[in-house]
C-alpha cells in the first residue's frame, strides 16, 4: 500500500512537472511574425517580398494536407501526361502545380511564374508586380507512394521588364546571383520551410495543431566538412572520371552513402549535418538533368548563405548564365571542404 502510494505520488509530480513545462514554453516565433520583424532586412522592402513569402508558404500548408490524405482520397500514381522536361506527370505534380499558380495569382505579388511542369511562362494577370517566381512544385513526388520524403523549391526575382507591361523571359534569366529570395519546403517525418533573402537562412516547421510555421532553425549554418556522400549509384559508370575517383575516396574514408532520390530530402538532410550531393552528367544527360532556375540556383543561394558551396564542376553554379527557362545544369553541393576536394580532381 506505501509503495502504491508512493508510485501514484511519484506519478502525480512527473505529471506536475510536464504541465508546467508545457505552460513554461513558449509558443515560439511564427513565419509571419519572423518576416514581419525582418523585413527591413529585404532589399526594396516595402512589403509586397513579405507578402510573397507568406502566400508560398500558404500554398505549402495546403501541399501537406493533400500529401496527408493523398493514399485516401487516391491522388497517388502517375498522371497520365509527361511535363516539358519529358518526365511522367504524378497526380500530385499536378495537383501542386495548380495550387501554387492559383496561390500567388490571388497573392498578387507576382506577375509572372514558370513552373517544372508548364512549358511557357505563367501570365497571372498582375502585371504592376514587382516579381517573378520560378518553381518546381513538387521535387521527388514520385516518392510519395512509398512515402518518402518529397519537397518544393522556389527562387523569386524582382521583374527587369517594366512594370505595368507582361514579364518576359529575361526577368527569369537574370542568373542566380540575381535572386532576392529563394528556399524549399520539405514534406517528411515533419514539415519544414527553409528560405533566405540574403541575409543568413532560417527553418520553420509546421506546427499542425496550431496551423503555423513555427521558427525552429535559427541561422542555419552547414558544417564545414562532413562525412555523407549521396548520389545515384546506377549512375555510375556513366559518371566523368574525376566523379567516379572522388566516390572510391568517399569509400575509402568509410564515409556514409545516402541517397533517397528526392532532392529536396537529400539537400536538407547534408546541409544540417555536412554532406555533399552529386548530380553529375551522363550519357543519357550530358548537360546534366536539374533544372538550373528552379532548382540548382535556390538550393545554391541557400548553400551558400549557409556556409557551403555549389559548383557545376567548372564554377559557382550562381554565376552560370542561363540561356532558357527550362535549362539543365550538373550540380556538386554541400559542405565546402567536400566541394572543393571534388573540384581539385578536375
Amino acid at each position: 500500500m506505501c509503495e502504491q502510494f508512493i508510485t501514484l505520488t511519484t506519478q502525480r509530480k512527473i505529471m506536475e512537472t510536464n504541465i508546467d513545462h508545457r505552460i513554461a514554453v513558449p509558443v515560439g516565433v511564427t513565419l509571419d511574425r519572423y518576416i514581419m520583424h525582418n523585413q527591413n532586412a529585404f532589399s526594396f522592402a516595402t512589403g509586397e517580398l513579405s507578402q510573397l513569402l507568406r502566400d508560398i508558404a500558404l500554398a505549402g500548408k495546403i501541399i501537406n494536407r493533400e500529401i496527408n490524405r493523398a493514399g485516401l482520397i487516391d491522388i497517388t500514381g502517375g498522371f497520365g501526361t509527361d511535363n516539358i522536361q519529358g518526365e511522367a506527370q504524378q497526380k500530385l505534380d499536378v495537383i501542386a502545380n495548380i495550387r501554387f499558380i492559383r496561390a500567388l495569382i490571388n497573392g498578387g505579388e507576382v506577375c509572372g511564374i514558370i513552373s517544372e511542369e508548364e512549358d511557357e511562362i505563367i501570365y497571372t494577370g498582375n502585371n504592376q508586380s514587382k516579381y517573378v517566381v520560378a518553381i518546381d512544385p513538387l521535387d521527388g513526388s514520385s516518392n510519395i507512394d512509398v512515402n518518402v520524403s518529397i519537397g518544393t523549391i522556389f527562387s523569386i526575382y524582382r521583374r527587369v521588364s517594366p512594370l505595368g507591361e507582361k514579364p518576359t523571359p529575361e526577368d527569369f534569366l537574370q542568373g542566380g546571383d540575381k535572386q532576392v529570395a529563394a528556399g524549399y519546403i520539405l514534406y517528411g517525418s515533419s514539415t519544414i520551410l527553409v528560405y533566405t533573402t540574403g541575409n543568413g537562412v532560417a527553418g520553420f516547421t509546421y506546427d499542425f495543431s496550431l496551423g503555423e510555421f513555427i521558427l525552429s532553425h535559427n541561422n542555419i549554418r552547414s558544417p564545414l566538412d562532413g562525412k555523407i556522400f549521396s548520389y545515384n549509384e546506377g549512375n555510375y559508370n556513366s559518371y566523368d572520371s574525376f566523379v567516379r575517383e572522388y566516390l572510391i575516396e568517399c569509400r575509402k574514408r568509410n564515409y556514409s552513402a545516402r541517397y533517397i532520390g528526392s532532392l529536396v530530402g537529400d539537400f536538407h538532410r547534408n546541409l544540417l549535418k555536412g554532406g555533399i550531393y552529386l548530380y553529375p552528367p551522363t550519357h543519357k544527360d550530358p548537360k546534366g538533368k536539374l533544372r538550373l532556375l528552379y532548382e540548382c540556383f535556390p538550393l545554391a543561394m541557400i548553400a551558400e548563405q549557409a556556409g557551403a558551396k555549389a559548383s557545376n564542376g567548372f564554377q559557382r553554379i550562381l554565376e552560370v548564365e542561363p540561356e532558357f527557362l527550362h535549362q539543365r545544369a550538373p550540380l556538386y553541393i554541400g559542405s565546402e571542404t567536400m566541394v572543393n576536394e571534388l573540384m581539385n580532381l578536375i
